[in-house]
């Protein structure tokens, strides 16, 4: 089947511990383990169906299991229990050879020797292609990769971007089921490291091969996905869409590495409807609970999570939500100003708002109320 043919737009990852492999999805992981030496798990109970066409980031810290993951797709380490599928096909024990995967590494590891053309034909060559063919075939990723013009190149020649596009061409001019990316803009500075988070995406939606990449930048991850896996300690944290993800954190890890999240604690106190009273001290705070979304009892130590754009300053009547705070600084991104202001000690809260510079009127030290309402905050698990 073509690529083309195979693009599905608006695909989105699903995780489940049990079920039924389907030709809609190019990557299945069931309960897949991975167990080193000295009893070291880098990897518990992954569970993950990746439909076919979509944009996949494995988000997370340094050291969370995300790359032995993408390894274990692509062969590159083995599975110490669970299974892998491709396209239907249980993998789990094939070598790399025989998965139709391609990676692309942040290094790039391109031929010093060869030109840029030579650099993409080389797997087509492997793989005993006649010459006109390879050929075509070379200069067709080429140009889709935007690289017609440089193609007698030598890597030494071109700048990390360039460089990165022949990789990328390298890698897709097989036409794999998935192409896994191991950080692929980790090496770039980032002007165009922003430049190729859009050229990554835009050559995705294209080709409509499935892309795995793994990344510890909720940027990337946010900015290309169709869905997001977070990962921390070796286990899957939370999987969904990119606004999901920002919008909805389920746990405290995810509130804490995922966007802007000011996180409060108390004891809960108690549930009438939908709402959820959290106190702390001589603070109450206010949680609209969705539907099926409540999993803990009155009386236990909970969490709550509140993004900065959704807390405003001075008082509003209509808003649930008040504390007092101290003006400590502001953090500035262009129109965009982050105002930190200190709740507590050693507790600070920040508050993201687009203004004019002559706007700002606050002093160091100065009291300002804080606001927000209930359906701006989410109660973590």
């Amino acid at each position: 089947m073509e690529p083309h043919s195979r693009h599905i737009k608006g695909r989105k990852l699903t995780t489940t511990a049990r079920f039924t492999v389907m030709p809609d999805y190019d990557v299945v992981l069931t309960d897949v383990c991975k167990t080193y030496p000295g009893d070291t798990r880098a990897v518990i109970d992954f569970n993950a169906s990746i439909e076919r066409g979509s944009f996949v980031a494995l988000l997370g810290p340094s050291g969370c299991g995300k790359t032995t993951t993408l390894r274990m797709i692509g062969g590159l380490e083995e599975v110490t229990t669970g299974k892998i599928y491709l396209s239907g096909q249980d993998v789990t024990d094939l070598p790399p050879s025989q998965r139709d995967t391609a990676m692309m590494f942040q290094s790039f590891a391109l031929f010093p020797h060869r030109t840029v053309l030579q650099n993409v034909e080389f797997s087509l060559k492997m793989r005993g292609i006649e010459p006109t063919e390879r050929l075509r075939q070379a200069q067709d990723m080429i140009a889709l990769v935007d690289l017609t013009e440089l193609a007698g190149r030598y890597p030494r020649d071109l700048s990390g971007g360039q460089q990165q596009r022949v990789a990328l061409g390298r890698a897709l001019i097989s036409r794999p089921t998935v192409l896994l990316l191991d950080e692929p803009l980790g090496s770039l500075d980032y002007s165009l490291r922003q430049a190729m988070m859009v050229e990554l995406k835009k050559i995705q939606q294209e080709i409509g091969i499935t892309f795995i990449m793994v990344t510890h930048s909720q940027q990337e991850a946010l900015s290309m996905a169709d869905s997001v896996i977070v990962m921390s300690d070796a286990v899957i944290q939370q999987t969904g869409t990119s606004r999901e993800i920002n919008e909805m954190p389920r746990t405290r890890f995810v509130a804490e590495f995922i966007g802007n999240n000011n996180l409060f604690e108390g004891i809960l106190t108690s549930v009438s409807g939908s709402i959820a009273l959290i106190e702390h001290d001589d603070s109450m705070f206010y949680v609209s609970v969705p539907d099926g979304q409540h999993h803990h009892t009155v009386g236990s130590s909970v969490s709550l999570s509140v993004r900065a754009d959704c807390v405003v300053t001075g008082h509003h009547p209509d808003m649930a939500n008040r504390i007092d705070a101290t003006y400590v600084a502001t953090e500035y991104l262009g129109s965009l100003e982050t105002d930190v202001f200190q709740f507590a000690p050693k507790h600070y809260v920040q508050v993201e708002q687009h203004r004019d510079s002559k706007n700002r009127v606050y002093q160091v030290g100065e009291k300002e109320t804080l606001c927000w309402s209930a359906a701006s905050a989410v109660l973590l698990n």
